[in-house]
């Protein structure tokens, strides 16, 4: 079983490559203009490309949601993202809640087709990686649990 499961995810992978595109890069600090990089003057290097305009964050950490993460994780995200800086497939979680506004990681979750067609921070990781991140389906809450879990990795108390 544990087979069929890891030539299922190899295939996906193999299917999900976008190596060998040209994409433009930007800068992945918050207050970078993107505006001339992406051609679109109403861009929000903040919140990409998707509906999240906004995201309330509280303080504290919702440990309950963080822990739906978890299990999102497990399933969707574990065998591409590893919890540290070690980049596996894709890039590690590690600071990714320092790197990135929250209504942008809650749009490359839930649009990441067009997060990675459009946005020059998703496009520069794409040169890194060489793969596309495949679009996982998941509602807008199963993305704020994952996102409140990479706050939880972060080390949000």
């Amino acid at each position: 079983m544990k087979k069929l499961m890891l030539i299922g995810m190899i295939a996906l992978l193999a299917a999900a490559c976008g190596g060998g595109n040209s994409h433009t890069t930007a800068t992945q600090t918050a207050g970078s203009d993107g505006a001339s990089t992406s051609g679109n003057p109403s861009y929000d290097p903040n919140r990409g490309e998707g509906k999240f305009k906004s995201v309330e964050i509280p303080a504290t950490l919702d440990a309950a949601m963080a822990d739906g993460g978890g299990k999102i994780y497990a399933v969707k995200c574990g065998s591409c993202h590893k919890t540290t800086e070690e980049k596996l497939v894709g890039p590690g979680w590690k600071g990714v809640t320092a790197r990135h506004a929250a209504p942008w990681i809650m749009n490359f979750i839930t649009n990441t087709d067009e997060m990675l067609n459009k946005d020059p921070k998703a496009q520069a990781q794409l040169e890194i990686c060489l793969v596309r991140m495949p679009n996982q389906n998941l509602s807008d809450t199963d993305a704020r649990s994952l996102l409140e879990f990479m706050r939880k990795n972060d080390g949000v108390k």
